[in-house]
């Protein structure tokens, strides 16, 4: 078995080795300058992690990690368009610095050259993962168009929204590790308590992200802190913080949730005041640890 570390190692060394086309300048700058950003790389190296837990050929597993790797950073470029995101990895986003046609176009790309690695797979395994990466795309899209029209709903329950981050974020992570798996020679219910795990690893992923979105250093989180407090995100913060409020709280968060025009920091300072008072902060934490604790159980069953 690999570390972690080793296998980050080798994934980088993988990218490194991708000769991108520099022609259209425009088209393939913004394709390598997200790349360059760098990140964790946690949903490339989860794919070679699973398909080493069932003794596979690393090399083999190259291939689809980098395929799951470009179509991760393809989410984030349109992404980010589409809450006007400004940071990604501490840096201005793809759209702010180039613009937003050139943006999307480079995304698309991406998630072209996203299938070519794929294809370069054998079957019956080509089949095995084109059926995962299909049925996870399109959970990603569903879990995006379900948090833009969570924006302009106010009766969001927590259920929602723990359906939508099972969407957009961990069926990626969980993807990630079926692909690997897959790819390792493992059977159908290996692979399935697999992607099980790396399902609620992601819950416990998307809950820690969003505490760092309101509770993180900026310098230390990559993005702009209190974005989905700004944006009006109906995050597990936001919901169980209205599910507890008494009426004068529920009256600030009603307050700044429906305001148009406002003082973002001012806005933060107000609702994270309201998240300190219900202790929202170790409810979220615990909830963290909960699916996390649900992760650790699938992967024993292996």
């Amino acid at each position: 078995m690999h570390t972690r570390k080793a296998l980050q190692q080798q994934f980088e060394q993988a990218l490194k080795a991708q000769n991108f086309p520099a022609d259209p300048p425009e088209l393939y700058e913004p394709f390598s300058y997200i790349l360059g950003l760098g990140g964790k790389r946690l949903r490339p190296v989860l794919v070679l992690m699973g398909c080493d837990l069932f003794g596979g050929d690393i090399e083999e597993a190259i291939d689809p990690a980098l395929a799951l790797e470009l179509f991760h950073n393809f989410t984030l470029i349109h992404d980010d368009i589409m809450d006007e995101a400004p940071i990604r990895r501490g840096q201005p986003t793809v759209h702010k610095q180039f613009n937003t046609n050139i943006a999307i176009l480079s995304g698309d790309v991406m998630l072209v050259y996203a299938y070519r690695y794929i294809s370069k797979l054998k079957p019956p395994v080509l089949q095995q993962v084109l059926a995962v990466f299909h049925d996870t795309a399109i959970k990603v899209c569903e879990g995006q168009q379900y948090d833009m029209n969570f924006e302009q709903r106010e009766d969001v329950s927590i259920a929602e929204y723990l359906d939508m981050i099972s969407l957009k974020t961990a069926v990626l992570l969980a993807g990630a590790l079926k692909i690997g798996a897959y790819t390792g020679g493992a059977d159908e219910s290996d692979a399935q308590r697999l992607y099980d795990f790396g399902k609620h690893l992601g819950l416990a992923f998307q809950l820690q992200d969003d505490l760092l979105d309101t509770y993180g250093e900026s310098g230390d989180f990559g993005k702009q802190v209190g974005g989905d407090i700004i944006q009006n995100k109906k995050t597990f913060l936001w919901l169980k913080a209205l599910e507890l409020a008494d009426e004068a709280q529920r009256a600030v968060l009603v307050q700044w949730s429906s305001a148009q025009e406002f003082d973002p920091a001012e806005k933060v300072k107000a609702v994270k005041a309201v998240y300190n008072a219900l202790d929202i902060k170790s409810l979220t934490g615990e909830l963290m640890q909960e699916h996390y604790g649900m992760a650790l159980a699938a992967l024993d069953e292996i």
